[in-house]
């Protein structure tokens, strides 16, 4: 799976920015992403229904990635449906940047992958997270006992939303 590693184009929307704001530079935005801990996936159900709930997930590789097992309603969304959105920022009106990511998830199965992407878990987490890939086409905790199935979305846009002054709201188009 081919991945874009930058924007072919950057815009700050005039209609949500205050005058003096100037467009997120991928630089940016793309720090954020790779210091989220916590990403809020939305997903899809099968009746158009939307669901929405919070994923460790990690940026790299041209895409952010995250895991679900196959009885969760994301991963049952997903088999009828894999156009997503990711988003993660803080809570706070005037500081910081929310980060919200369109694009498809496209499972991950195949091995060499999987133990290619596994490892940026471990990074960020310190070890924390120890995720094996499986011959299986799957990701399998040892020491917590399951097994998952590991997506990557690959954006088609992501907006970065800065807070505070100024406010400015950009676009990143891939």
């Amino acid at each position: 799976m081919a991945h874009r590693t930058a924007p072919v184009s950057t815009r700050l929307d005039p209609r949500y920015s205050d005058p003096a704001a100037t467009a997120t530079s991928w630089e940016e935005t793309e720090r954020a992403l790779a210091r989220a801990q916590i990403f809020r996936l939305t997903t899809v159900r099968a009746d158009g229904r939307p669901h929405m709930t919070p994923v460790v997930a990690v940026w790299g590789a041209g895409g952010v990635h995250f895991h679900t097992g196959a009885e969760e309603q994301k991963y049952l969304n997903l088999q009828a449906n894999q156009h997503v959105i990711l988003s993660t920022g803080g809570d706070d009106w005037d500081r910081g940047l929310d980060v919200v990511v369109e694009g498809r998830a496209v499972p991950v199965t195949d091995q060499a992958a999987l133990e290619g992407l596994v490892g940026l878990w471990a990074d960020k987490w310190d070890g924390r997270w120890k995720l094996a890939a499986g011959a299986d086409g799957a990701l399998h905790d040892a020491d917590l006992g399951f097994t998952s199935h590991l997506f990557t979305v690959v954006p088609t846009k992501i907006f970065a939303h800065a807070k505070g002054d100024p406010f400015g709201a950009t676009t990143h188009r891939f």
